[in-house]
C-alpha cells in the first residue's frame, strides 16, 4: 500500500484506527478454545466486524510465535484472510520489532514480506535501529513496504535510554534525524508512544510529514485528543493503535460485537477530529 493509498482509506472510512491483533489464548472467549484454530477464528469475527472502522491491524508476533508452528500458522491464515478476503482495504503491520546485522535483517525482512518464502505478505514491519542503517536498510529493499522505526515508546523503561542528552540532543531526537535519511515519506514511519503525546511537537519539528504509528491510546492511558493536537498533519499522519480495550471489550459470545462498538465509539471520535483538519 503506498503512501497515497492510505492516505486515502484513511478519508474513506474517516478514520486513523489501527486494532492490535495481540491474540491471547488466555484471554480469547472460552466457547473458541475448542475450535481447530481459536487464534484465528478469534481475529477473523475481529477483522469482520470492524473492517468498515479501522485502517490497519497490527499483530503481535510474540503472540503468536510463543506457539510455535501452530501460532505461525494462525498468524499467516489471519494476514492472508486480510489480503484475500478485504483486499486494499486494510494496511498491514508485523509488530515485530526486528533489527539485527545485514544478512540477517535480509532474513527477517524475507520472513515479513516474501510471501512464496514465508507465507507472509505484510505492509510494513516494526524495526529497532539501534544496530544502525546497515540493520534498517534491506527492509527497504521491497517496493511499496514499509518500515516503522521505534523512536519513542510508551513503556515506563523508556526513560533509562531514550531521554539520554548529548550536545543538547536527546537520544530518540538522534535517531528521528539520523534514520530519515534512510528512507523517505513514501516508506517510513516511526512508533511514538501516546503516554509521551506532548513530545509530539518535538517530533513534529523533526519528521513533519512522516506517518507516526501510536500506542497508548486506551488502556496505557493516552490521550487521542493530545496526541491529534500535537501530532496530525494535512494529511492526517496518525495511526493511533488500539489493542486491549477493543479485541477484549467481552469475553462472552459477543465479544465481536463489543469490540465492534469500542471500535465504533473511536471511529466516531476520530472523524470529528479528521473533519477539523
Amino acid at each position: 500500500m503506498t503512501r497515497q493509498e492510505l492516505i486515502n482509506l484513511i478519508r474513506l472510512k474517516q478514520s486513523f484506527l489501527c486494532i492490535g491483533l495481540d491474540t491471547d489464548l488466555g484471554k480469547i472467549p472460552r466457547h473458541l478454545t475448542s475450535l481447530e484454530d481459536p487464534i484465528f477464528e478469534f481475529n477473523k469475527a475481529i477483522i469482520d466486524a470492524t473492517i468498515d472502522l479501522a485502517v490497519a491491524y497490527k499483530p503481535n508476533l510474540a503472540f503468536y510465535e510463543c506457539y510455535g508452528v501452530k501460532g505461525w500458522e494462525s498468524l499467516t491464515r489471519t494476514i492472508d484472510y486480510i489480503n484475500t478476503t478485504y483486499p486494499g482495504q486494510a494496511f498491514t503491520i508485523a509488530d515485530a520489532k526486528r533489527g539485527d546485522i545485514g544478512n540477517t535483517s535480509q532474513q527477517y525482512a524475507r520472513a515479513m514480506f516474501d510471501k512464496p518464502s514465508s507465507g507472509l505478505e505484510f505492509d510494513a514491519v516494526t524495526v529497532a535501529p539501534y544496530m544502525g542503517e546497515d540493520s534498517v536498510k534491506p527492509f527497504l529493499s521491497y517496493p511499496s513496504k514499509w518500515i516503522i522505526v521505534l523512536a519513542l515508546t510508551s513503556n515506563k523503561g523508556a526513560e533509562d535510554f531514550q531521554f539520554f542528552k548529548s550536545l543538547d540532543t536527546r537520544l530518540f531526537e538522534q535517531v528521528l534525524i539520523k534514520s530519515k535519511s534512510w528512507g523517505s515519506e513514501e516508506n517510513m514511519m516511526y512508533v511514538v508512544g501516546a503516554t509521551k503525546a506532548e513530545m509530539l511537537a518535538d517530533i513534529r519539528k523533526i519528521v513533519p510529514d512522516h506517518f507516526l504509528l501510536v500506542p497508548g491510546v486506551g488502556a496505557q492511558g493516552g490521550s487521542l485528543q493530545e496526541v491529534v493536537k500535537y501530532g496530525m498533519t494535512k494529511d492526517c499522519g496518525l495511526l493511533v493503535n488500539s489493542s486491549r480495550n477493543i479485541i477484549y471489550a467481552s469475553n462472552g459470545t459477543d465479544f465481536a460485537i463489543k469490540a465492534r462498538e469500542e471500535a465504533g465509539r473511536m471511529q466516531k471520535e476520530m472523524h470529528y477530529l479528521i473533519s477539523a483538519i
